[in-house]
């Protein structure tokens, strides 16, 4: 009996236990009004997935690619959670890894939550995208070739932003805002609410796909039923407005996955992603 009492503690010492994660190369306030504190003040929880459960200081968190080559394009990461909280590693640093091994330099932003915000979720979007071009040069980056990659609420996030970029949605701060706040490609996995509660074969209304949206690649399962209708609605506005798009569909795999290993095939997504990703920036 002993034996059996001390696994199940060490079990849940281990669950509560922090999870460690890469340390980002540099990390910015997305607001210069509300700078970061020297010990963050993110409220997190764990399990088998960080999860930060408020944000009051957007931040980008920027991870450099030990291989990638001069003026390398970067992916910029918002990872999901129902706009409630960020599931930080599982979408953002494991997402930040995967980029930086094929190359690729990589952003992760702490928007804001919890709560529906998703007003202030895409003025951080738009905001922290503009600090990313700012910083293209000292990054190496090439600042034509910087895209964004979202699950589930990010996913929403990220194409929000990639149909919302020509004006922000706040008061000029700094230079940084004079720059573009496009995207240059798009990757939603699982993407969520891009779809209207009356009828979710209709786009959401604040997604606006025209001649200019950035292409996109787009994963999705047809058994996460609730949320399946937003990759269907997103392909279709981006064919009739004949802008490139890739849609990989899936039998099975649900939701909230990320890129961890599974039996079913939707496992396979990030090398699919990532030749598209070289063809898509020419590197």
């Amino acid at each position: 009996m002993k034996h059996i009492f001390l696994a199940v503690f060490l079990l849940l010492s281990l669950a509560a236990a922090p999870i460690k994660t890469p340390e980002p190369d540099q990390r910015l306030a997305v607001w210069p009004d509300r700078p970061l504190l020297d010990k963050s003040d993110d409220e997190v929880s764990y399990s088998n997935i960080i999860r930060i459960t408020k944000v009051k200081r957007p931040a980008i968190e920027f991870y450099k690619s030990k291989n990638a080559k001069p003026n390398a394009p970067a992916v910029v990461i918002f990872p999901g959670g129902g706009y409630n909280v960020l599931a930080y590693d599982l979408e953002g640093t494991e997402i930040a890894e995967w980029l930086n091994s094929i190359g690729i330099h990589a952003v992760v932003v702490k928007y804001t939550v919890p709560g529906n915000q998703r007003e202030e979720a895409l003025k951080d979007a738009q905001r922290a995208l503009g600090l990313v071009r700012s910083k293209a040069k000292d990054w190496g980056i090439n600042p034509e070739q910087i895209g964004v990659l979202g699950f589930s609420a990010g996913g929403h996030l990220a194409a929000n932003l990639s149909t919302n970029y020509q004006k922000r949605n706040y008061e000029s701060i700094d230079d940084a805002d004079k720059l573009s706040c496009r995207p240059d490609f798009t990757v939603l996995i699982y993407p969520a609410y891009i779809y209207q509660k009356e009828d979710k074969r209709q786009s959401a209304p604040e997604i606006k796909v025209n001649a200019q949206t950035p292409p996109a690649f787009i994963v999705q399962t047809l058994d996460d039923r609730r949320l399946v209708d937003s990759a269907f609605n997103y392909t279709r506005d981006l064919k009739d407005a004949k802008v490139d798009g890739e849609l990989h569909l899936y039998a099975k795999g649900g939701h909230g996955y990320g890129m961890r290993p599974s039996d079913n095939p939707i496992s396979g997504w990030p090398k699919l992603c990532g030749d598209w990703l070289k063809r898509t920036t020419g590197k």
